[in-house]
């Protein structure tokens, strides 16, 4: 065994691989389609890569879980470097970390302005949470509002408590497992065989961009409840990350900021946007629900959080009373 190949291996052990000498092709990888917004902001990213790193950094987008993993199964996968970089939905990731959670705390966020300031205040948490899982935070993407996407409308209680529903975190489980006849979390990469059955007949979801092309065909009409303003948290491999020289990680970090501006900007319209397209594939949407429903729902969110809250930590309790103190009353 050679002396130059026992240094390299010494240096794998312990983390300290020379940088990057030639141009490097990462991986991001989303379970959610190219055309859904954070599916937007990975090509924003890889363009803007491609534009100012030629030659030394490509980012290759692979959208709609062509990668085979899920948005649990990607923190994984990015920890042990089983592949780079990802853009993973928040509210999947609840139970590794409670602040994962905290954007998809049910009618906490009635404006994006109030979604962008939460996040503002969790920030540095999510930054600690990934640097745990051996992971920089470089970009965050908002979902539109999530509302009810169903076979029948939402119009009284009795057909809210009739749903069997898909939810995308624990604490939505909890919520509508109070209303409704039965919740429970599935990705959204598994959900169509699941509707297909008719195992599911409601999903908890914005539906937004090519998510919705997977959804209208079968649930035909749509509830606005304004649930959450959920984030997707776009990432990579702390060791690649440490490897490549200092401009090119500053101008990775300058990107990953541009493209969270980006995509609180795209917000504004989105939901018009979507709701035009919805209409178009002859989708029902009722803006307003019944005053006796929208209560219902309120009312389980309080257990809800509360649920949350006895998981989270100090830390994040302090966040989320940061922002209630801050909100208009």
């Amino acid at each position: 065994m050679t002396r130059r190949f026992i240094a390299f291996i010494l240096a794998f052990a312990c983390g300290c691989l020379p940088a990057f000498a030639q141009s490097v092709t990462l991986d991001l990888v989303n379970e959610y389609p190219a055309t859904s917004i954070p599916g937007e902001a990975d090509w924003f990213f890889a363009d803007a890569v491609a534009a100012r790193l030629a030659g030394r950094v490509s980012v290759r987008p692979v959208a709609a879980a062509q990668s085979g993993l899920r948005s649990r199964e990607q923190i994984d996968a990015v920890a042990s470097g089983r592949v780079a970089m990802a853009n993973t939905f928040g509210g999947a990731i609840g139970e590794l970390d409670p602040v994962f959670a905290i954007a998809s705390l049910p009618f906490l966020t009635p404006t994006v302005a109030s979604a962008q300031r939460l996040y503002e205040l969790a920030e540095a948490r999510y930054v600690q949470a990934f640097a745990s899982r051996n992971q920089k935070l470089l970009f965050v993407t908002p979902w539109p509002p999530s509302g009810l996407w169903t076979t029948r409308p939402v119009d009284s209680l009795a057909a809210l408590r009739s749903l069997r529903l898909r939810t995308y975190d624990a604490t939505g489980t909890t919520l509508f497992r109070r209303l409704a006849s039965s919740a429970e979390i599935v990705s959204f990469a598994d959900l169509e065989p699941r509707l297909v059955a008719g195992t599911i007949d409601a999903v908890l979801s914005s539906g937004d961009g090519g998510a919705g092309r997977r959804l209208w065909t079968r649930l035909p009409h749509f509830a606005a409840i304004s649930y959450a303003i959920p984030l997707s948290f776009g990432t990579i491999n702390l060791d690649v990350w440490n490897r490549l020289d200092a401009e090119t990680r500053a101008t990775l970090e300058a990107i990953g900021r541009e493209t969270s501006a980006r995509q609180w900007l795209a917000m504004t319209g989105r939901v018009e946007q979507n709701y035009a397209t919805m209409r178009a594939n002859g989708m029902t949407i009722a803006t307003t629900v019944p005053p006796d429903v929208l209560a219902a729902l309120q009312d389980a969110a309080i257990p809800a959080i509360d649920a949350w809250a006895a998981k989270a930590g100090e830390d994040d309790r302090a966040v989320l009373g940061r922002f209630r103190s801050e909100a208009p009353r």
